[in-house]
């Protein structure tokens, strides 16, 4: 018995006009196509993508292939939006020009929440003198004046060492950048540039690892996939320095660099393609503990049920009306999703 499905109004960002979602009748398993689909974005929700993909592939070896990728949340976006990818991971949530995207050319979407993140800001273990860092000293070191300007650890504090400044970081494509930069700098994009960027975070661990005098920002499972070589920078945010934990997110003491991370799944892809549906379904009930192996924060049990129910009711759209949302704790989250 296929399940039927109500439809609902979204806005159609900068054009002054509502779209209804389309309504989704979705089969019982099986008796829709299975067909190949691909998956981009987000490097920082790549390692859970990658898990959960690997176990699909076990449990379901006769499936059609699944090509996985990652470009960066915005190139994810941009890939997704014009019909090219079906599923995107993504460390922010979709912003307004990107649903004008999808609305052009006719994607609807589902938004689902599958994990929490702490942004980890990194030093190499050598530099003993950065025990932590004021969200100021982050923006003295990353706005747009500093570039050419703030090159040596003294300059962002005196009590740092006279020695050369070396930042690494994502690129414009990155919503690690995106996050970051809003939150540190005051604005999204808003970065020096004068610093090597990569949508790779593997090269991130590797130029703060080689580096003394190195310092770079990507998401907590990097972080502890390499901890032995990095160090982790706690951060104060006016309440004194907190480390970037499991623990702190859980009690929304690290900020502002916790964050949700979502994967965006393509409606009609959901609604015609079995194989991508079963993937799906599988990704949300085996999040909790891939999550949790990868290195991030798993959403309270009652954050998958939600993301199950918008699957379910093919409920498109997004509870962030293309706005960021810097400092969003697991409750706001669970709170917008339960009023969706």
């Amino acid at each position: 018995m296929p399940i039927s499905l109500t439809s609902r109004v979204y806005p159609v960002w900068g054009q002054g006009l509502a779209l209804t979602a389309l309504a989704l009748s979705l089969g019982a398993c099986g008796q829709s196509p299975q067909e190949p689909f691909s998956i981009d974005g987000s490097s920082t929700v790549y390692p859970i993508s990658k898990a959960v993909l690997e176990q699909y592939q076990q449990s379901a070896p006769k499936a059609p292939p699944i090509q996985i990728n990652f470009s960066g949340t915005t190139g994810g976006f941009r890939q997704f939006c014009e019909g090219k990818t079906q599923i995107s991971n993504a460390s922010r949530p979709i912003n307004r020009e990107e649903m004008n995207l999808c609305n052009q050319n006719e994607v609807r979407f589902l938004e689902l929440p599958i994990a929490f993140d702490a942004l980890t800001v990194v030093v190499n273990p050598q530099n003993s003198a950065v025990n932590g860092l004021t969200v100021a000293e982050l923006k003295t070191m990353w706005e747009p004046s500093a570039q050419g300007k703030v090159t040596k650890w003294n300059q962002v504090n005196p009590a740092f060492p006279d020695q050369p400044l070396r930042l690494v970081g994502p690129g414009g494509d990155s919503g690690t950048f995106d996050y970051f930069t809003e939150a540190i700098v005051g604005k999204a994009g808003a970065s020096r540039m004068d610093y090597l960027q990569t949508e790779d975070d593997g090269i991130t661990v590797q130029e703060v690892e080689q580096n003394p005098n190195a310092l770079g920002y990507f998401g907590l499972a990097y972080y502890e996939q390499n901890a032995k070589q990095l160090k982790a920078v706690p951060i104060d945010n006016g309440a004194g320095p907190v480390a970037p934990t499991k623990e702190n997110v859980e009690k929304a003491t690290y900020q502002p660099l916790s964050r949700p991370l979502f994967i965006y799944v393509n409606l009609a892809a959901a609604q015609n393609n079995g194989n991508l549906r079963d993937f799906v379904e599988f990704y949300l009930k085996s999040a909790p503990e891939t999550v949790a192996k990868v290195g991030y924060m798993p959403l309270p049990e009652e954050g998958y049920h939600l993301a199950e129910v918008t699957l379910q009711n093919g409920e498109a759209g997004t509870v962030f009306d293309g706005q960021s949302q810097i400092g969003l704790t697991i409750g706001e989250l669970l709170r917008k999703k339960a009023k969706f």
